[in-house]
């Protein structure tokens, strides 16, 4: 669905350069800290900033530019744009239709009336949840075959990201070969939607990995120092220095549970797997 591979944008003090694939069918999630890329990388994607070398292959054709055909198959959320807000979401109809000849508009009308969305209200007087809602489902009303989603569910309450979650589950359930690509602050989100995930730090992706196996493989030990000398390292990927001995971050718990009874052994989430893998040292 979507490859991207040495995609290169220099800024002064900043470059990314970066490979990842979304897969027909998938959502991949790409996180990091603010200022690691993930929006610049977007924008690289959709021709918003014009990359400097590397090569985008969309819906299976390399593509130097995107075509107005390629951007009716796409579906788009940025942290940092929306409607006018002195439009009504009525207007966002008429400018949807506009845009898009496959735009659901009895869809939309529905769900507006579900996610509470009031058709004459001006975008201006919405919450932050509301216009949130509305971009989503801007986003999956005209038949998109690939979602391109940054930072959707920032500053929501649980309520909103869970109406905005579900409008991404019911995307893809209608289409088996549809893709989303999604960055997130709030890792609940990514653990419970994505297929797979990138870590994108300083510009390059550094780090790939199945989510299922993030949270049935992946774990923290609490060692001491003796324990550490004695601990057998071959499934470790990061250790950090605690006050009271080491965190070590390892990809097979498993064996660890089996073979190092003694060891405390923690449950590693996307959160604190970012923590280890930028602030740990390797082994």
């Amino acid at each position: 669905m979507l490859k991207c591979t040495n995609i290169r944008k220099s800024y002064p003090g900043f470059t990314l350069d970066c490979s990842f694939t979304v897969p027909s069918g998938r959502i991949s999630g790409l996180i990091g800290a603010n200022g690691a890329g993930k929006s610049t990388a977007f924008k690289a994607i959709l021709g918003l900033v014009r990359r400097d070398s590397g090569t985008l292959s969309l819906f299976g054709e390399e593509k130097e530019a995107l075509s107005e055909e390629d951007k009716r198959r796409l579906g788009v959320v940025l942290a940092d744009a929306g409607y006018n807000p002195y439009l009504t979401v009525e207007d966002t109809i008429l400018i949807q239709k506009a845009f898009y000849p496959a735009f659901r508009e009895d869809f939309f009308r529905q769900k507006c009336q579900e996610l509470d969305l009031p058709l004459q209200k001006l975008i201006k007087d919405f919450s932050t949840g509301m216009k949130a809602k509305l971009r989503v489902l801007c986003a999956v009303s005209h038949d998109a075959d690939l979602l391109i989603l940054d930072e959707p569910t920032a500053g929501l309450d649980v309520l909103a990201r869970d109406q905005i979650l579900d409008l991404l589950r019911d995307f893809m359930a209608e289409k088996e070969e549809r893709s989303v690509l999604i960055s997130s602050h709030i890792s609940a989100d990514l653990e419970t939607l994505c297929d797979d995930f990138y870590m994108i730090d300083r510009g390059k992706i550094f780090f790939h990995e199945e989510t299922d196996r993030l949270l049935s493989e992946y774990g923290i030990l609490k060692v001491t120092e003796e324990e550490l000398q004695q601990l057998d390292l071959r499934y470790i990927r990061r250790k950090r220095k605690e006050s009271w001995g080491y965190s070590l971050l390892c990809d097979q718990k498993r064996y660890y549970f089996e073979n190092c009874p003694g060891i405390t052994i923690e449950k590693a989430g996307i959160d604190e797997l970012i923590m280890m893998m930028l602030k740990g040292e390797e082994i």
